[in-house]
C-alpha cells in the first residue's frame, strides 16, 4: 500500500522562493543595467563570421545555468533521492524554460507587456520545477499527470525556442548548435519520462544530429517562423516516439504508426501555413 505522505512531497518553499527571486532580479537587471553591444568578427579562409555579443543574450544564458544549479539544489532535498544523486535529468527542462523565457523578453520593448511576460514566465518556471520534483517519486499518485505535463511543456518550449530564433533572423552557424542542443534536451527528457527513468543518451544524440541537419536544410527556405518551428518539432517528436517504441520492444508496424502520424500532422500544418 502506498504511503499517503508520499503524495505530499513538494519543493522547499523558501528555496523555491529564493531561486525565483534571483531569476526575476537577473531579468529585471537587463532593463536597468545597459551595456553596449559588441561585434566580434572572425575572418577564416573562404568564410567571414560576425558575432554580436548582446548583454541580454549573455544574461539569458547565465540565468539558464543558474536555473539548472538551483533546480539541482532543490531536487537533492527530495526524500526519494538517496544521497542526493541522480538529479541531472530533473534540471534539463527548468534550464530550457529559463532560456526560452529570456530570449523573447530580450526582444520585447520595456513596458507593461514585458512585465506581464516576465511574471507569466516565472509562473511557468515554478510549475515546471514543482512538476520535476513530483516525478522523482514513482509512487506519488500525481506522478503520471506531472510527467505528461512536463512532456507537453518541453515540446511547446522547443517550438517557442525555434520560432523565436527564426523570427529574429539568427544566422545559420549560430542557430544550428542551438537546434541540436534544444532537440537533445527535449528528446532525452521526454524519453526519460516515457521510459520511466531509462536514459537514452545515444538515441537523443541521433535525434539532435538529424534535427540540426534538417534545420540547416530548411534555413534558407522562404518559411514563416511558425512553419519552420513546426517542421523541426515534427522531426524531433516523431523520432523521439519512434526510439521510445523501439526501446520498449514494440512490433515495428506499431512502433512506426504513432511517429508517422505525428510527423504527417506537424509537417502538414507547417507546409499549410507556408
Amino acid at each position: 500500500m502506498n504511503n499517503p505522505d508520499r503524495t505530499r512531497y513538494l519543493p522547499d518553499r523558501e528555496r523555491l522562493s529564493v531561486l525565483t527571486a534571483v531569476i526575476l532580479l537577473a531579468y529585471a537587471l537587463t532593463r536597468i543595467v545597459v551595456f553596449p553591444t559588441r561585434l566580434f568578427d572572425i575572418q577564416l579562409p573562404g568564410a567571414y563570421f560576425a558575432i554580436t555579443l548582446d548583454f541580454n543574450l549573455l544574461v539569458t544564458v547565465l540565468v539558464a545555468g543558474l536555473t539548472a544549479t538551483g533546480a539541482a539544489w532543490l531536487m537533492r532535498d527530495h526524500p526519494a533521492l538517496q544521497g542526493g544523486v541522480g538529479t541531472f535529468q530533473h534540471w534539463i527542462l527548468p534550464s530550457l524554460t529559463a532560456l526560452v523565457i529570456g530570449i523573447p523578453l530580450a526582444q520585447m520593448p520595456f513596458g507593461v507587456s514585458w512585465w506581464l511576460g516576465l511574471f507569466i514566465g516565472a509562473g511557468l518556471l515554478i510549475l515546471v520545477v514543482i512538476a520535476e520534483y513530483i516525478v522523482i517519486d514513482d509512487q506519488d499518485i500525481r506522478q503520471p499527470l506531472a510527467a505528461a505535463g512536463l512532456s507537453a511543456v518541453s515540446l511547446a518550449l522547443y517550438l517557442v525556442l525555434i520560432v523565436t530564433l527564426k523570427s529574429t533572423g539568427v544566422r545559420l552557424f549560430i542557430i544550428m548548435p542551438i537546434i541540436a542542443l534544444g532537440s537533445w534536451m527535449v528528446s532525452i527528457r521526454v524519453m526519460h519520462l516515457r521510459l520511466h527513468g531509462e536514459r537514452a543518451v545515444i538515441e537523443a544524440g541521433v535525434i539532435a544530429l538529424v534535427a540540426m541537419q534538417v534545420g540547416a536544410g530548411l534555413h534558407y527556405w522562404p518559411l514563416e517562423p511558425i512553419s519552420y518551428g513546426l517542421l523541426l518539432l515534427g522531426v524531433t517528436y516523431s523520432l523521439t516516439g519512434f526510439f521510445c517504441s523501439l526501446i520498449e520492444e514494440k512490433p515495428f508496424p506499431q512502433a512506426i504508426r504513432e511517429p508517422a502520424l505525428a510527423f504527417l500532422l506537424t509537417w502538414g500544418a507547417g507546409l499549410w501555413i507556408f
